[in-house]
Protein backbone atom coordinates (compact mmCIF):
# COMPACT_ATOMS: atom_id res chain seq x y z
CA UNK A 1 0.00 0.00 0.00
CA UNK A 2 3.06 2.29 0.92
CA UNK A 3 4.41 1.75 -2.50
CA UNK A 4 1.38 2.19 -3.98
CA UNK A 5 0.51 6.17 -2.57
CA UNK A 6 4.74 6.55 -2.90
CA UNK A 7 4.06 5.94 -6.82
CA UNK A 8 0.81 7.77 -7.24
CA UNK A 9 2.25 10.24 -5.54
CA UNK A 10 5.72 10.77 -7.70
CA UNK A 11 3.30 10.18 -10.48
CA UNK A 12 0.92 13.48 -9.52
CA UNK A 13 4.80 15.49 -9.00
CA UNK A 14 5.75 14.31 -11.91
CA UNK A 15 2.49 15.42 -13.93
CA UNK A 16 2.17 18.94 -11.86
CA UNK A 17 6.03 19.78 -13.25
CA UNK A 18 5.13 18.70 -16.15
CA UNK A 19 3.33 21.55 -16.93
CA UNK A 20 5.67 24.41 -15.43
CA UNK A 21 6.84 25.58 -18.69
CA UNK A 22 9.38 28.91 -18.66
CA UNK A 23 9.41 29.94 -22.18
CA UNK A 24 8.17 33.29 -22.88
CA UNK A 25 4.33 33.43 -24.46
CA UNK A 26 4.62 34.61 -28.28
CA UNK A 27 3.10 37.44 -28.84
CA UNK A 28 3.56 39.10 -32.98
CA UNK A 29 5.25 42.32 -32.12
CA UNK A 30 3.42 45.95 -32.87
CA UNK A 31 4.46 47.56 -36.13
CA UNK A 32 3.77 51.27 -36.56
CA UNK A 33 1.98 51.48 -40.34
CA UNK A 34 0.15 53.92 -42.42
CA UNK A 35 -3.59 54.40 -42.38
CA UNK A 36 -3.13 55.15 -46.30
CA UNK A 37 -0.96 54.68 -48.78
CA UNK A 38 0.70 58.01 -49.99
CA UNK A 39 0.14 57.31 -53.55
CA UNK A 40 -3.37 55.97 -53.48
CA UNK A 41 -6.80 58.67 -52.88
CA UNK A 42 -9.17 56.69 -50.40
CA UNK A 43 -12.83 58.51 -49.85
CA UNK A 44 -14.08 58.32 -45.96
CA UNK A 45 -15.64 54.35 -47.20
CA UNK A 46 -12.15 53.07 -48.38
CA UNK A 47 -10.31 53.71 -45.52
CA UNK A 48 -12.62 51.96 -43.39
CA UNK A 49 -11.43 48.85 -45.05
CA UNK A 50 -7.78 49.33 -43.83
CA UNK A 51 -6.27 47.73 -40.60
CA UNK A 52 -3.41 46.18 -39.25
CA UNK A 53 -2.02 44.04 -41.84
CA UNK A 54 -1.26 40.47 -40.07
CA UNK A 55 0.71 37.96 -41.99
CA UNK A 56 -1.79 35.32 -44.34
CA UNK A 57 0.40 33.97 -47.07
CA UNK A 58 -1.89 31.18 -47.51
CA UNK A 59 -4.42 33.61 -49.02
CA UNK A 60 -4.88 33.11 -52.51
CA UNK A 61 -2.90 34.83 -54.65
CA UNK A 62 -4.16 33.61 -58.18
CA UNK A 63 -3.28 33.81 -61.71
CA UNK A 64 -2.05 37.47 -60.90
CA UNK A 65 -0.96 37.32 -64.56
CA UNK A 66 -4.05 36.80 -66.48
CA UNK A 67 -4.61 40.54 -65.93
CA UNK A 68 -2.55 41.65 -68.50
CA UNK A 69 -4.29 38.59 -70.94
CA UNK A 70 -1.49 37.59 -72.48
CA UNK A 71 -1.83 33.54 -74.00
CA UNK A 72 2.28 34.08 -74.06
CA UNK A 73 2.71 34.65 -70.89
CA UNK A 74 0.54 32.27 -69.69
CA UNK A 75 2.33 29.21 -71.14
CA UNK A 76 5.16 31.01 -70.03
CA UNK A 77 4.75 30.85 -66.35
CA UNK A 78 3.64 27.11 -66.29
CA UNK A 79 6.75 26.01 -67.83
CA UNK A 80 8.31 28.06 -65.12
CA UNK A 81 6.73 26.73 -62.07
CA UNK A 82 6.71 22.88 -63.70
CA UNK A 83 10.21 23.22 -64.09
CA UNK A 84 12.64 26.05 -62.36
CA UNK A 85 15.54 24.58 -60.19
CA UNK A 86 15.03 27.37 -58.17
CA UNK A 87 11.69 26.32 -57.35
CA UNK A 88 12.10 22.68 -56.70
CA UNK A 89 14.98 23.78 -54.35
CA UNK A 90 12.68 25.66 -52.20
CA UNK A 91 10.43 22.87 -52.30
CA UNK A 92 13.15 20.21 -51.03
CA UNK A 93 14.18 22.64 -47.78
CA UNK A 94 10.32 23.10 -47.31
CA UNK A 95 10.50 19.17 -47.04
CA UNK A 96 13.91 19.30 -44.69
CA UNK A 97 11.92 21.37 -42.37
CA UNK A 98 8.93 19.71 -41.81
CA UNK A 99 11.61 16.61 -41.78
CA UNK A 100 12.93 18.55 -38.76
CA UNK A 101 9.51 19.19 -37.30
CA UNK A 102 8.70 15.17 -37.55
CA UNK A 103 12.13 14.60 -35.34
CA UNK A 104 11.11 17.47 -32.94
CA UNK A 105 7.75 15.85 -32.01
CA UNK A 106 9.44 12.38 -31.84
CA UNK A 107 10.86 13.39 -28.77
CA UNK A 108 7.57 13.66 -27.06
CA UNK A 109 7.50 10.09 -27.46
CA UNK A 110 9.53 7.64 -25.61
CA UNK A 111 12.36 5.74 -27.63
CA UNK A 112 12.03 2.09 -27.83
CA UNK A 113 15.04 -0.13 -28.64
CA UNK A 114 15.58 -4.01 -28.80
CA UNK A 115 18.78 -6.23 -29.70
CA UNK A 116 20.27 -9.49 -29.22
CA UNK A 117 24.22 -9.70 -27.70
CA UNK A 118 26.09 -12.58 -26.72
CA UNK A 119 28.79 -11.95 -23.87
CA UNK A 120 32.46 -14.41 -23.70
CA UNK A 121 33.53 -13.74 -19.64
CA UNK A 122 36.14 -15.09 -18.07
CA UNK A 123 35.79 -14.88 -13.89
CA UNK A 124 39.25 -13.72 -12.27
CA UNK A 125 40.46 -16.40 -9.78
CA UNK A 126 41.71 -13.54 -6.84
CA UNK A 127 37.57 -12.74 -6.78
CA UNK A 128 37.00 -14.30 -3.17
CA UNK A 129 33.82 -16.32 -2.94
CA UNK A 130 33.04 -16.78 -6.53
CA UNK A 131 31.59 -19.73 -7.62
CA UNK A 132 33.42 -20.90 -10.27
CA UNK A 133 37.08 -19.04 -10.09
CA UNK A 134 38.68 -18.62 -12.86
CA UNK A 135 36.27 -19.97 -15.19
CA UNK A 136 34.69 -18.87 -18.55
CA UNK A 137 31.02 -18.28 -19.14
CA UNK A 138 29.04 -17.02 -22.54
CA UNK A 139 25.90 -14.93 -21.67
CA UNK A 140 23.31 -14.48 -23.90
CA UNK A 141 21.12 -11.60 -23.74
CA UNK A 142 18.05 -10.38 -25.64
CA UNK A 143 16.51 -6.96 -24.34
CA UNK A 144 14.39 -4.05 -25.18
CA UNK A 145 15.39 -1.06 -23.45
CA UNK A 146 13.32 2.05 -22.97
CA UNK A 147 13.90 5.89 -22.72
CA UNK A 148 12.06 8.84 -21.96
CA UNK A 149 12.47 12.30 -20.92
CA UNK A 150 9.60 13.92 -19.12
CA UNK A 151 9.24 17.25 -20.12
CA UNK A 152 8.88 19.14 -17.12
CA UNK A 153 10.28 22.85 -17.78
CA UNK A 154 8.93 22.88 -21.33
CA UNK A 155 12.19 22.30 -23.49
CA UNK A 156 10.83 19.48 -25.41
CA UNK A 157 7.41 21.74 -26.55
CA UNK A 158 9.51 24.60 -27.22
CA UNK A 159 11.87 22.67 -29.94
CA UNK A 160 8.59 21.33 -31.39
CA UNK A 161 7.33 25.08 -31.05
CA UNK A 162 10.45 26.50 -32.46
CA UNK A 163 10.36 23.68 -35.38
CA UNK A 164 7.45 23.86 -36.47
CA UNK A 165 7.43 27.91 -37.07
CA UNK A 166 10.83 27.23 -38.88
CA UNK A 167 8.99 24.23 -41.41
CA UNK A 168 6.07 27.57 -41.37
CA UNK A 169 8.77 29.74 -42.45
CA UNK A 170 10.41 27.59 -45.05
CA UNK A 171 6.67 27.38 -46.50
CA UNK A 172 6.21 31.33 -46.92
CA UNK A 173 10.05 31.40 -47.85
CA UNK A 174 9.19 28.65 -50.96
CA UNK A 175 5.90 31.01 -51.67
CA UNK A 176 8.52 33.82 -51.64
CA UNK A 177 11.02 32.00 -54.46
CA UNK A 178 7.41 31.05 -56.40
CA UNK A 179 6.11 34.68 -56.36
CA UNK A 180 9.77 36.06 -57.40
CA UNK A 181 9.99 33.53 -60.42
CA UNK A 182 7.00 34.68 -61.49
CA UNK A 183 7.43 38.15 -61.78
CA UNK A 184 10.75 37.24 -62.98
CA UNK A 185 8.76 35.85 -65.95
CA UNK A 186 6.45 38.24 -66.41
CA UNK A 187 9.60 41.15 -66.42
CA UNK A 188 11.66 39.20 -68.65
CA UNK A 189 9.01 38.38 -71.11
CA UNK A 190 8.15 42.17 -71.37
CA UNK A 191 11.27 43.67 -71.78
CA UNK A 192 11.59 41.16 -74.61
CA UNK A 193 8.70 42.60 -76.28
CA UNK A 194 9.84 45.93 -75.96
CA UNK A 195 13.21 45.22 -77.34
CA UNK A 196 10.94 43.71 -80.46
CA UNK A 197 9.19 46.79 -80.34
CA UNK A 198 12.14 48.59 -80.61
CA UNK A 199 13.91 46.38 -83.49
CA UNK A 200 10.40 46.70 -85.37
CA UNK A 201 11.45 50.32 -84.85
CA UNK A 202 14.55 50.16 -86.21
CA UNK A 203 13.83 48.03 -89.16
CA UNK A 204 11.43 50.72 -90.56
CA UNK A 205 14.18 53.52 -89.78
CA UNK A 206 17.05 51.46 -91.78
CA UNK A 207 14.50 51.16 -94.71
CA UNK A 208 13.67 54.69 -94.85
CA UNK A 209 17.18 56.24 -94.38
CA UNK A 210 18.16 53.56 -96.96
CA UNK A 211 15.70 55.22 -99.38
CA UNK A 212 16.71 58.57 -97.93
CA UNK A 213 20.42 58.06 -99.11
CA UNK A 214 18.98 56.71 -102.94
CA UNK A 215 17.58 59.24 -103.28
CA UNK A 216 20.63 61.84 -102.13
CA UNK A 217 23.06 59.95 -103.91
CA UNK A 218 20.66 60.67 -107.05
CA UNK A 219 20.92 64.48 -106.71
CA UNK A 220 24.45 64.03 -105.90
CA UNK A 221 24.96 62.27 -109.21
CA UNK A 222 22.87 64.78 -111.21
CA UNK A 223 24.75 67.74 -109.91
CA UNK A 224 22.19 68.62 -107.43
CA UNK A 225 23.72 68.51 -104.12
CA UNK A 226 27.82 68.35 -102.61
CA UNK A 227 28.99 65.07 -101.21
CA UNK A 228 28.79 65.96 -98.08
CA UNK A 229 24.83 65.09 -97.50
CA UNK A 230 25.69 61.69 -99.30
CA UNK A 231 28.40 61.27 -96.35
CA UNK A 232 25.88 62.41 -93.66
CA UNK A 233 22.94 60.18 -94.94
CA UNK A 234 25.87 56.88 -95.16
CA UNK A 235 26.73 57.83 -91.77
CA UNK A 236 23.03 57.87 -90.80
CA UNK A 237 22.40 54.55 -92.05
CA UNK A 238 25.22 52.72 -90.53
CA UNK A 239 24.05 54.41 -87.00
CA UNK A 240 20.74 52.78 -87.47
CA UNK A 241 22.46 49.65 -88.39
CA UNK A 242 24.51 49.56 -85.35
CA UNK A 243 22.13 50.34 -82.78
CA UNK A 244 19.82 47.63 -84.29
CA UNK A 245 22.38 44.84 -83.66
CA UNK A 246 22.95 46.61 -80.31
CA UNK A 247 19.18 46.10 -79.69
CA UNK A 248 19.50 42.67 -80.71
CA UNK A 249 22.33 41.65 -78.71
CA UNK A 250 20.22 42.44 -75.55
CA UNK A 251 17.58 40.43 -76.56
CA UNK A 252 19.99 37.75 -76.96
CA UNK A 253 20.77 38.50 -73.27
CA UNK A 254 17.52 38.96 -72.03
CA UNK A 255 16.03 35.69 -74.01
CA UNK A 256 18.88 33.71 -72.60
CA UNK A 257 17.54 34.17 -68.68
CA UNK A 258 14.49 34.01 -69.58
CA UNK A 259 15.24 30.21 -70.99
CA UNK A 260 16.94 29.52 -67.52
CA UNK A 261 13.89 30.81 -65.47
CA UNK A 262 11.89 28.03 -67.52
CA UNK A 263 14.48 25.20 -66.58
CA UNK A 264 15.56 24.89 -70.03
CA UNK A 265 18.73 25.56 -71.81
CA UNK A 266 19.41 28.65 -73.82
CA UNK A 267 20.17 26.30 -77.14
CA UNK A 268 16.38 24.63 -76.94
CA UNK A 269 14.67 28.34 -76.26
CA UNK A 270 13.52 31.03 -78.61
CA UNK A 271 10.48 33.70 -78.40
CA UNK A 272 9.23 34.83 -81.45
CA UNK A 273 9.39 38.18 -82.42
CA UNK A 274 5.87 40.28 -81.38
CA UNK A 275 6.23 44.26 -80.38
CA UNK A 276 5.39 44.77 -76.82
CA UNK A 277 1.35 46.43 -76.97
CA UNK A 278 0.53 49.11 -74.97
CA UNK A 279 -0.66 47.54 -71.60
CA UNK A 280 -3.69 48.95 -69.87
CA UNK A 281 -3.46 48.66 -65.89
CA UNK A 282 -6.04 49.64 -63.80
CA UNK A 283 -5.05 50.16 -60.27
CA UNK A 284 -8.02 50.34 -57.52
CA UNK A 285 -8.53 53.57 -56.37
CA UNK A 286 -8.13 52.34 -52.86
CA UNK A 287 -6.04 49.30 -52.22
CA UNK A 288 -6.57 47.85 -48.40
CA UNK A 289 -3.35 47.28 -46.45
CA UNK A 290 -4.99 43.22 -46.37
CA UNK A 291 -3.06 42.85 -49.43
CA UNK A 292 0.41 43.20 -48.02
CA UNK A 293 -0.70 40.05 -45.56
CA UNK A 294 0.20 37.81 -48.00
CA UNK A 295 3.46 39.33 -48.60
CA UNK A 296 5.66 35.78 -47.98
CA UNK A 297 8.62 37.30 -47.08
CA UNK A 298 6.46 39.45 -44.08
CA UNK A 299 4.52 35.99 -42.91
CA UNK A 300 8.62 34.58 -43.31
CA UNK A 301 10.13 36.72 -41.10
CA UNK A 302 7.06 36.53 -38.48
CA UNK A 303 7.59 32.77 -38.48
CA UNK A 304 11.56 33.48 -37.77
CA UNK A 305 10.22 35.15 -34.62
CA UNK A 306 8.03 32.86 -33.45
CA UNK A 307 10.67 30.40 -33.74
CA UNK A 308 13.40 32.77 -32.07
CA UNK A 309 10.93 33.37 -29.56
CA UNK A 310 10.45 29.50 -28.55
CA UNK A 311 14.26 28.86 -28.67
CA UNK A 312 14.53 31.36 -25.84
CA UNK A 313 12.16 29.02 -23.45
CA UNK A 314 14.22 25.82 -24.66
CA UNK A 315 17.50 27.63 -23.84
CA UNK A 316 15.54 28.75 -19.81
CA UNK A 317 14.90 25.27 -19.54
CA UNK A 318 18.02 24.16 -19.44
CA UNK A 319 18.79 25.87 -16.56
CA UNK A 320 16.39 24.19 -14.64
CA UNK A 321 16.16 19.67 -13.85
CA UNK A 322 16.54 17.30 -16.43
CA UNK A 323 14.19 14.10 -15.53
CA UNK A 324 14.60 10.74 -17.75
CA UNK A 325 13.04 7.49 -17.25
CA UNK A 326 15.17 4.54 -18.37
CA UNK A 327 14.77 0.52 -18.25
CA UNK A 328 15.36 -2.35 -19.86
CA UNK A 329 13.72 -5.79 -20.15
CA UNK A 330 14.69 -8.78 -21.66
CA UNK A 331 16.22 -12.50 -21.09
CA UNK A 332 19.27 -13.52 -20.09
CA UNK A 333 20.91 -16.96 -20.20
CA UNK A 334 24.53 -19.12 -20.23
CA UNK A 335 22.78 -21.37 -23.26
CA UNK A 336 21.54 -20.11 -26.12
CA UNK A 337 18.36 -22.65 -26.30
CA UNK A 338 17.04 -21.37 -22.85
CA UNK A 339 17.06 -17.57 -23.78
CA UNK A 340 13.66 -17.14 -24.09
CA UNK A 341 12.53 -19.31 -21.18
CA UNK A 342 10.40 -17.25 -18.90
CA UNK A 343 13.00 -18.56 -16.47
CA UNK A 344 15.43 -16.26 -18.11
CA UNK A 345 13.83 -13.29 -17.81
CA UNK A 346 15.41 -10.17 -16.32
CA UNK A 347 14.80 -6.37 -16.10
CA UNK A 348 17.42 -3.17 -15.84
CA UNK A 349 15.87 0.13 -13.91
CA UNK A 350 17.56 3.31 -13.16
CA UNK A 351 17.60 5.03 -10.05
CA UNK A 352 14.81 6.31 -8.10
CA UNK A 353 12.73 3.41 -9.60
CA UNK A 354 13.35 3.87 -13.50
CA UNK A 355 14.32 7.71 -13.26
CA UNK A 356 17.21 9.42 -13.55
CA UNK A 357 17.01 13.46 -12.51
CA UNK A 358 20.00 15.80 -13.69
CA UNK A 359 20.49 19.08 -11.65
CA UNK A 360 22.95 21.43 -13.56
CA UNK A 361 24.87 22.90 -10.56
CA UNK A 362 27.79 24.89 -11.97
CA UNK A 363 28.86 25.34 -15.91
CA UNK A 364 30.27 28.63 -15.87
CA UNK A 365 27.75 30.38 -17.24
CA UNK A 366 27.38 28.36 -20.63
CA UNK A 367 23.35 27.59 -20.09
CA UNK A 368 23.03 31.24 -19.05
CA UNK A 369 25.20 32.28 -22.07
CA UNK A 370 22.77 30.58 -24.37
CA UNK A 371 19.62 32.24 -22.42
CA UNK A 372 21.36 35.77 -23.70
CA UNK A 373 22.30 34.54 -26.97
CA UNK A 374 18.78 33.12 -27.58
CA UNK A 375 17.08 36.74 -25.99
CA UNK A 376 19.36 38.81 -28.84
CA UNK A 377 18.50 36.44 -31.48
CA UNK A 378 14.89 37.36 -30.63
CA UNK A 379 15.46 40.98 -30.14
CA UNK A 380 17.15 40.62 -33.94
CA UNK A 381 14.19 38.93 -35.28
CA UNK A 382 11.65 41.60 -34.21
CA UNK A 383 13.80 44.65 -35.93
CA UNK A 384 14.01 42.26 -39.02
CA UNK A 385 10.53 41.81 -38.99
CA UNK A 386 9.38 44.91 -38.60
CA UNK A 387 11.73 46.51 -41.01
CA UNK A 388 10.23 43.87 -43.72
CA UNK A 389 6.99 45.45 -43.13
CA UNK A 390 8.16 48.68 -43.56
CA UNK A 391 10.25 47.66 -46.56
CA UNK A 392 6.75 46.87 -47.85
CA UNK A 393 4.79 50.16 -47.99
CA UNK A 394 7.81 51.44 -49.57
CA UNK A 395 7.57 49.46 -52.37
CA UNK A 396 3.72 49.44 -52.63
CA UNK A 397 4.29 53.63 -52.52
CA UNK A 398 7.22 52.79 -55.25
CA UNK A 399 5.18 51.10 -57.07
CA UNK A 400 2.28 53.20 -57.28
CA UNK A 401 3.89 56.74 -57.92
CA UNK A 402 5.64 55.24 -60.80
CA UNK A 403 3.00 53.76 -62.63
CA UNK A 404 0.87 56.78 -61.87
CA UNK A 405 4.41 59.29 -63.31
CA UNK A 406 4.70 56.92 -66.04
CA UNK A 407 1.09 57.29 -67.45
CA UNK A 408 1.43 60.91 -67.44
CA UNK A 409 5.07 60.65 -69.10
CA UNK A 410 3.27 58.43 -71.58
CA UNK A 411 0.57 61.23 -72.71
CA UNK A 412 3.48 63.69 -73.35
CA UNK A 413 5.37 61.49 -74.80
CA UNK A 414 3.04 60.90 -77.48
CA UNK A 415 2.24 64.53 -77.86
CA UNK A 416 6.15 64.85 -78.57
CA UNK A 417 5.92 62.07 -80.83
CA UNK A 418 2.74 63.24 -82.94
CA UNK A 419 5.08 67.08 -82.93
CA UNK A 420 8.67 65.37 -84.18
CA UNK A 421 6.69 64.04 -87.08
CA UNK A 422 5.66 66.89 -88.31
CA UNK A 423 8.63 68.36 -87.92
CA UNK A 424 10.41 65.93 -89.68
CA UNK A 425 7.53 66.39 -92.52
CA UNK A 426 8.31 69.88 -92.89
CA UNK A 427 11.66 69.59 -93.21
CA UNK A 428 11.89 67.19 -95.65
CA UNK A 429 9.67 69.38 -97.91
CA UNK A 430 11.61 72.51 -97.26
CA UNK A 431 14.84 70.56 -98.29
CA UNK A 432 12.99 69.34 -101.26
CA UNK A 433 12.53 73.02 -102.10
CA UNK A 434 16.32 74.01 -101.41
CA UNK A 435 15.36 76.36 -98.35
CA UNK A 436 17.38 74.04 -95.68
CA UNK A 437 20.21 71.82 -95.72
CA UNK A 438 19.93 67.95 -95.60
CA UNK A 439 21.98 68.41 -92.12
CA UNK A 440 17.90 69.91 -90.88
CA UNK A 441 16.68 66.32 -92.20
CA UNK A 442 18.63 63.78 -90.31
CA UNK A 443 18.21 65.96 -87.22
CA UNK A 444 14.80 65.61 -87.44
CA UNK A 445 14.39 62.00 -88.57
CA UNK A 446 16.72 61.47 -85.64
CA UNK A 447 14.50 63.55 -83.36
CA UNK A 448 11.58 61.01 -84.89
CA UNK A 449 13.61 58.06 -83.93
CA UNK A 450 14.41 59.37 -80.22
CA UNK A 451 11.12 60.20 -79.47
CA UNK A 452 9.57 56.43 -80.76
CA UNK A 453 12.48 54.71 -78.83
CA UNK A 454 11.41 56.47 -75.86
CA UNK A 455 7.47 55.69 -76.12
CA UNK A 456 8.00 52.10 -76.56
CA UNK A 457 11.22 51.96 -73.68
CA UNK A 458 8.15 53.94 -71.81
CA UNK A 459 5.50 50.91 -72.24
CA UNK A 460 8.32 48.26 -71.70
CA UNK A 461 8.93 50.28 -68.33
CA UNK A 462 5.20 50.60 -67.58
CA UNK A 463 4.82 46.88 -67.78
CA UNK A 464 7.99 46.46 -65.67
CA UNK A 465 6.76 48.85 -62.71
CA UNK A 466 3.21 46.72 -62.94
CA UNK A 467 4.62 43.86 -62.15
CA UNK A 468 7.01 45.14 -59.37
CA UNK A 469 3.88 46.49 -57.62
CA UNK A 470 2.09 43.07 -58.10
CA UNK A 471 5.14 41.61 -56.18
CA UNK A 472 5.11 44.56 -53.91
CA UNK A 473 1.17 43.28 -52.43
CA UNK A 474 2.30 40.00 -52.29
CA UNK A 475 -0.28 39.19 -55.59
CA UNK A 476 -2.64 40.53 -57.84
CA UNK A 477 -5.31 42.76 -56.81
CA UNK A 478 -8.24 41.12 -58.44
CA UNK A 479 -8.98 38.32 -55.29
Amino acid sequence: MITRISFAATASLLALLAGCAVGPKYERPAVEVPAAFKEASLSAAEQQRWKQAQPADALARGRWWAIFKDPALDALQTQAMQANQDLQAAAARVKQARALLGRARADRLPELTTGLAANRQRTSEAIQGAADPGGTATLWRAQTGLAYEVDLFGRVASEVDAASADAQRAQALYQSVLLALQADVAQSYFLIRQLDGETLLYEHTIALRRMSLDLVETRYREGDISELDVARARSELATARAQALGIDRQRAAAEHGLALLLGRPPADFSLSRQPLARIPVAIPAGLPSSLLERRPDIAAAERALAAANARVGAAKAALFPQLTLTGAFGFESSELDELLRWSSRSFLLGPLVGTALSLPIFDGGRRQAGVDRARARYEEDVALYRQSVLKAFGEVEDGLSSLRLLGEQGEVQDSAVASAARAAELSKAQYEAGSVSYLEVIDADRNVLQRKRAVVQLDGLRAHEAVQLIRALGGGWDS
